[in-house]
């Protein structure tokens, strides 16, 4: 098996909570995205990374904003802005 990317465009955790809050199993929400059930467990454990796509179908189909989904970044910000004085 190919190693997933490095890092992770979602947050496999994050993947796994939004399924059980909706109530799904992942063979539900295999079958639901039309994918097979292997690739759901692979994107929970963090062995597969989502595709951008494949995030804007979970966060569909999961009714969850796709942020939720997301890897949280370090360093997005501009954090050495200047305050006036």
């Amino acid at each position: 098996m190919r190693g997933a990317k490095t890092p992770l465009d979602h947050e496999p955790e994050a993947v796994t909570y939004a399924r059980e809050q909706a109530g799904f199993t992942k063979t539900e929400l295999a079958r639901r995205l039309g994918v097979a059930l292997s690739l759901i467990s692979q994107i929970e454990s963090g062995d597969r990374n989502a595709t951008p796509s494949m995030l804007n179908r979970l966060a569909r189909e999961l009714n969850c904003p796709r942020v939720v989904l997301e890897r949280k970044r370090c360093g997005d910000r501009d954090d050495t802005a200047k305050v006036p004085a």
